[in-house]
C-alpha cells in the first residue's frame, strides 16, 4: 500500500484492494496517515456493503444512523446516499445527506472518528462528474487562530444541537425530511463539546466547533456567544483550509471527522444518479484520550 500526499489536505491510497482485510501493518499505515492527513482516498475499489462494514469496522464501532432509515438490506451499520428511486418511486437512500459545513456526531456525547463511503454511481454531466465532498482542515484551522481568540476558547465549550442542522437541510426546497419525532430528539439531546480537544491520533490541537450544530458558547451571553461563533465560522471556512475531493464510480473515501469539517455539494438532479455506500465510524476506543 502506497500512502501519496496531497499538496494540502489529505492523501491517495494505491496499491491497496479494501475489499480484503488489511493485515496489521497496513493497518497501522492507514491509522496514522487518517490522523496526518485527514482524508484518504482509494481509487478503483469494488466493496459489497459487508465488506465495507468490516473495514470500518477496523476502527471502531459503527453507529447506525439516529434517522434509522436507508440501510443496506440486513445490515443496518450501512447507510444509503442516493436519490435513486425504485419502480414504486420510493426513494433508494437519503437524497440530501451532508449539506452544509459540519462535523458528523458532534451534537452526540460520544463523538465520531471516521466517515467511509464507498461510491458505486456519480451522477455526471457532459462528462463532468458533480456531487463532489468537500473538506476544511480544524488541525491548520486551530493552529492560525488569532493568540486573542485562543485563548478566549482555550478550555471553553459550545453546544451542538442535532437539531439545528436537521432543521436548516429541510427547510431547502424539495427536502422530503419530515421533522424530527420527539423519540428521535430524545436520542439526540444538546451536547456540550470542547471547543479546542487534542487529536487522539496525530496529538495535535483542533478546532472542534462547526457551523452545522454548534449554537451557543458556554458562559457567554447570547449577542457575545453569536459573535464568536460567527468570527469561527469565517475563520475556518476559508480558502486556505478547503480540499475538494471530485468523485469517480469505485472511490472509497475515508475522512477524519474530529481533525476536518466537510460539506456535499448538491449540484446534480435526480436525473443524475448518485449511489453511495456509508458507514460512520464511532471514536469509543479513544475515549479515555478524548477526555484528558
Amino acid at each position: 500500500m502506497k500512502i501519496v500526499p496531497n499538496a494540502g489536505l489529505g492523501a491517495r491510497l494505491l496499491d491497496v484492494d479494501l475489499s480484503r482485510s488489511l493485515d496489521e501493518a497496513e493497518f497501522a499505515a492507514l491509522l496514522a496517515a487518517l490522523g496526518r492527513h485527514g482524508v484518504l482516498h482509494a481509487p478503483g475499489q469494488d466493496l459489497d456493503a459487508a465488506q465495507l462494514a468490516a473495514l470500518g469496522a477496523r476502527l471502531g464501532s459503527l453507529e447506525v444512523n439516529v434517522a434509522n432509515t436507508y440501510h443496506a438490506p440486513g445490515i443496518p451499520e450501512v447507510m444509503i446516499l442516493s436519490n435513486k428511486r425504485d419502480a414504486a418511486g420510493n426513494a433508494l437512500g437519503l437524497s440530501d445527506a451532508g449539506q452544509g459545513w459540519h462535523t458528523d456526531m458532534s451534537y452526540s456525547a460520544d463523538i465520531a472518528l471516521a466517515n467511509i463511503l464507498h461510491a458505486r454511481e456519480v451522477p455526471m454531466r457532459d462528462g463532468v462528474a458533480l456531487g463532489s465532498t468537500q473538506f476544511l482542515d480544524m488541525h491548520a484551522a486551530a493552529a492560525d487562530l488569532p493568540a486573542e481568540i485562543a485563548a478566549r476558547i482555550q478550555g471553553r465549550r459550545a453546544l451542538h444541537d442535532f437539531g439545528k442542522f436537521w432543521d436548516m437541510v429541510r427547510r431547502r426546497p424539495g427536502s422530503e425530511r419530515g421533522p424530527l419525532t420527539p423519540e428521535q430528539r430524545a436520542k439526540k439531546p444538546p451536547v456540550w463539546q470542547p471547543m479546542l480537544r487534542r487529536h487522539p491520533i496525530s496529538g495535535r490541537e483542533v478546532l472542534y466547533c462547526n457551523p452545522g450544530y454548534a449554537t451557543r458558547v458556554e458562559g457567554l451571553e447570547s449577542l457575545e456567544s453569536d459573535a464568536l461563533l460567527a468570527f469561527l465560522f469565517r475563520h475556518q471556512t476559508q480558502a486556505k483550509y478547503l480540499h475538494t475531493h471530485r468523485w469517480s464510480a469505485g472511490d472509497v473515501l475515508m475522512w477524519d471527522n474530529i481533525g476536518t469539517i466537510h460539506n456535499a455539494v448538491a449540484d446534480y438532479s435526480e436525473a443524475e444518479p448518485r449511489y453511495i455506500l456509508r458507514v460512520q465510524v464511532m471514536a469509543d476506543r479513544y475515549a479515555q484520550a478524548l477526555a484528558a
